[in-house]
């Protein structure tokens, strides 16, 4: 049977937004709703319940407090005299009158207006009873489920020093504006933990925060554990990722792996690894947390676009990572999607390649591999001006909204510029709560947009060529050339897969050339003097995909 909410405003309060958008929402958690109107006499209140019995009355007023109390005390009279002091009733208002309320005792829950929209639909579902919340997740699974439709809200996280960084978790945790911080080791760290003769004092603090024992990341997660109680999780490293994987389940209950297929190798010069048996280590990574029920990102199709690859071979790395994540038997797979990347990408293309991307993943999903959509702004296309970088922020955050995420990866307005303070991470995820507020229902299909169809299409069946390219190159050498490091680390080395800003590179072939149009980013035909289609550039190297 639908649940059912009644609502009015009392007295002589005529502000009814906020009970319009409490009741859009009790509509998209499955209430049948109706309000009664502003200013709504207690009888008239009365006789509603009497007559449609709801599972919650909510009420709503905005102006004096003092004059509330008097209000609250002649409709507790009124309930009292009509036998229905049984009846949940829930409360919205200014948080001067929200206090009131709460003193009054009448009502199961009192909204002021300061709480995450989340929060709101978590009482809606069922999710909550009054002022105490259900314990929450402790996995990204669990949290998902309990906060759909209401998408996750992550940001990376680590300054200089290990104390910045211990305070900031615990100034975020309590803020309770995110879900999942994603901790940042310095560049020490992510490489030469393992082997801390190797490191360089000099660099300590570059790029992150720099723990240099266990102590240090249990010191982290303890911090985190107050406020919302936050997921953490953290870089992989960019060598030792088995060993790292285990001491980031040990200390910080990493909530998902994010590792590389092809990178933190030789090809990006992020550790010395060769690129096959980078590949492989990749590829026992992802086993090792699949094993152990630990969900597992793949950061691949991005690295792509970063260094200005053509968005084919992006979508072709997308499903790529997907793919190998699935063979190594990961179950739970967090599918990144970097947004305005390369910086000149327009929406309608944004759109277009990565729907293509999901169409492709979306053949490998079952009941033993679920997908979880995770959407991010570029950080490459974000100004140095801070207020241009809000906008953009919040311009991202829509586009990304028609991919229905199930996770959105903040990025600090203030990243282009410099590493992002608690204080400006706690700004930038309210900005994107705002959005959420405004967009998450209701909104406009831009998917069903015939120019991102188009491009989706164009950009499967290019994905497509490059996949069975692959597949080709490898198929006399292996049953699965798609997930065998040999097969595609030739791949790179013959430019099947390459990126014009890989030139010079030893193991790449870097010869490829693309150029933004119509905010797209496709390959460019020297010699012709034109644009290039995928067929065409790999008949040129040589290839001649069959099938």
């Amino acid at each position: 049977m639908m649940r059912k909410i009644i609502a009015a405003t009392l007295g002589n309060c005529v502000h009814v937004a906020g009970v319009a958008n409490f009741l859009r929402l009790a509509e998209a958690c499955g209430y049948q709703t109706s309000f009664l109107g502003i200013g709504a006499k207690p009888q008239e209140i009365i006789g509603a319940l009497q007559e449609v019995e709801p599972d919650y009355l909510a009420l709503s007023y905005r102006l004096t407090p003092e004059v509330a109390v008097g209000l609250f005390a002649e409709f507790k009279n009124a309930l009292r005299e009509a036998g229905l002091t049984g009846q949940k009733m829930l409360f919205g208002g200014t948080p001067p009158v929200a206090k009131v309320a709460e003193e009054s005792g009448l009502f199961a829950r009192v909204f002021s207006g300061e709480e995450a929209e989340s929060a709101i639909i978590s009482f809606l579902q069922g999710k909550e009873e009054g002022e105490k919340s259900v314990a929450v997740g402790n996995t990204l699974v669990e949290r998902v489920a309990q906060q759909t439709p209401y998408p996750l809200l992550r940001h990376h996280f680590g300054l200089p020093s290990l104390e910045g960084t211990i305070n900031g978790i615990r100034e975020l945790a309590e803020a309770k504006v995110l879900d999942v911080i994603s901790l940042g080791p310095d560049q020490n760290a992510q490489e030469s933990f393992f082997r801390p003769a190797e490191m360089d004092p000099k660099q300590d603090g570059a790029g992150g925060v720099p723990v240099r024992t266990a102590e240090d990341l249990r010191r982290l997660y303890a911090a985190s554990r107050t406020g919302n109680y936050p997921l953490l999780r953290c870089y992989s490293g960019t060598r030792d990722l088995i060993k790292w994987a285990e001491l980031a389940t040990d200390t910080i209950k990493n909530a998902w792996g994010a590792i590389p297929l092809f990178w933190y190798s030789e090809l990006d010069g992020r550790s010395s690894r060769p690129l096959a048996a980078a590949i492989q280590e990749n590829q026992e990574a992802m086993a090792w947390y699949g094993a152990r029920g630990i969900p597992v990102e793949v950061n691949e199709a991005h690295h792509w676009s970063l260094r200005g690859a053509p968005d084919s071979i992006a979508v072709a790395a997308f499903y790529l990572a997907a793919y190998n994540a699935k063979k190594a038997g990961v179950r739970d797979y967090v599918a990144q999607l970097m947004l305005n990347n390369p910086p000149g990408t327009s929406a309608l293309m944004d759109l277009g390649k990565a729907l293509a991307g999901l169409a492709l993943v979306s053949r490998l999903e079952d009941d033993q591999f679920r997908v979880y959509r995770q959407v991010r702004a570029g950080l490459a296309s974000l100004s140095v001006k801070q207020g241009v970088a809000k906008g953009q922020l919040a311009a991202s955050t829509v586009l990304g909204l028609a991919l229905e995420p199930q996770i959105i990866h903040v990025v600090a307005y203030c990243e282009a510029d410099h590493i992002a303070t608690p204080v400006e991470i706690i700004e930038s995820c309210e900005l994107v709560h705002g959005v959420l507020k405004n967009y998450l229902f209701g909104a406009p299909d831009a998917t069903a947009d015939p120019r991102v169809k188009a491009r989706r299409d164009e950009l499967i069946a290019e994905a497509e060529l490059i996949l069975q390219t692959i597949r080709d190159l490898g198929k006399d050498e292996s049953d699965d050339p798609l997930a065998e490091p040999a097969v595609l680390s030739q791949a790179v080395r013959l430019g099947i897969l390459d990126a014009p800003h890989l030139k010079g590179n030893r193991v790449a072939r870097g010869e490829i050339t693309t150029v933004m149009a119509e905010g797209a980013c496709r390959i460019w035909d020297a010699e012709a003097n034109r644009i290039s289609s995928e067929e065409e550039r790999l008949a040129r190297g040589g290839f001649r995909p069959e099938g």
